[in-house]
């Protein structure tokens, strides 16, 4: 596969850089497991000043790992230092909810970080950046940073639901008796949060359709679906941490389909455009075809039965509801 920027430097701008999905994330892209084994990187790590005694650890690790494809580090709380020319942007950092906080409450923290980001990101990124939002509520912090940004296309911009998409790979596999690699034909389809729809009526296993081999669409139901949709909240509460290796493992599949490209359809949140009755105006995951470069495209023409959509039509209603809640906070 060619290199996204075979005659340079690849800048990747990690944010929260001293958190665990950071933490996770960073071997992966500088052993080139990411962006290919030919393409030299500069690292810029931001995070807030109370954690850059942390992240100079982390600085003093990616240091002591002897990268070969590593050529520089910037650590910083300046995100106009950190966003400077960066060609991807992984932006990981966002304020988590704690108990008692009401949507509004976080919505509104989350305003004001990705409003910084999104300024800081048109005026000194590279105008041909790939970003993906992880922090939640992600598909919102996304079309906050975009109106922040309109200079950067809205193509440029994604939410990350490959998270989502690979339990739904895992739980088909593991069901069905085969390696994830012969899983094919799931979707996430909406807001990454409990209303999400993973898809797994066109999901075959080893060619053949899974959904008889799942126990069919009352198993599927009662017992799949809400186990994807939860699984996040079950690592943490059986750890006592957040999804921190697999989140970094789906950022690094996300990029390396998005930029790469993928023989397999996959899903990312990406900017409505009316495809499935969704209106534009939210950042909504699709099935999406990545052809490489960093382009995609939604897949057209999947039939939406009655099953199907009662889940999309619940989760588009969150994703505008969380959107006007957003933009009456800007």
């Amino acid at each position: 596969m060619t290199p996204p920027k075979p005659h340079g430097t690849l800048t990747v701008c990690i944010t929260g850089g001293a958190g665990q999905i950071s933490y996770s994330l960073l071997p992966l892209i500088a052993s080139g497991e990411v962006f290919g084994h030919e393409q030299p990187i500069e690292l810029r790590l931001l995070d807030i000043k109370p954690a850059l005694e942390a992240l100079n650890g982390v600085v003093m690790e990616l240091h002591d790992c002897s990268f070969p494809l590593l050529r520089g580090i910037v650590a910083t709380d300046d995100p106009m230092v950190a966003f400077r020319h960066a060609d991807v942007a992984v932006l990981a950092g966002s304020f988590p909810r704690r108990p008692g906080m009401e949507r509004r409450e976080l919505l509104a923290k989350n305003v004001n970080i990705f409003k910084a980001h999104g300024h800081a990101l048109d005026q000194v990124a590279s105008k041909n950046v790939k970003i993906v939002v992880v922090g939640n509520p992600s598909n919102t912090n996304a079309l906050v940073l975009s109106h922040f940004a309109p200079s950067i296309p809205k193509g440029n911009i994604t939410a990350l639901t490959r998270l989502d998409h690979n339990r739904t790979v895992s739980q088909v596999a593991l069901r069905t008796g085969v390696s994830v690699n012969d899983v094919d034909g799931v979707a996430i389809w909406g807001n990454h949060s409990a209303t999400q729809y993973p898809d797994m009526t066109r999901a075959t296993a080893k060619g053949e359709l899974a959904m008889p081999m799942l126990g069919g669409r009352k198993v599927v139901a009662e017992e799949i679906i809400p186990c994807i949709q939860k699984r996040g909240a079950a690592v943490l509460k059986a750890r006592g941490f957040s999804s921190a290796m697999s989140a970094a493992n789906a950022i690094g599949d996300h990029l390396r389909s998005w930029l790469m490209g993928d023989s397999k359809i996959v899903s990312m949140a990406v900017a409505s455009d009316g495809s499935y009755h969704v209106k534009a105006g939210v950042y909504f995951s699709f099935p999406v075809r990545c052809v490489g470069g960093g382009e995609y495209e939604i897949v057209q023409g999947i039939e939406l039965g009655e099953f199907s959509r009662k889940y999309v039509s619940a989760t588009t209603e969150e994703l505008f509801a969380e959107r006007e809640e957003a933009l009456s906070l800007l």
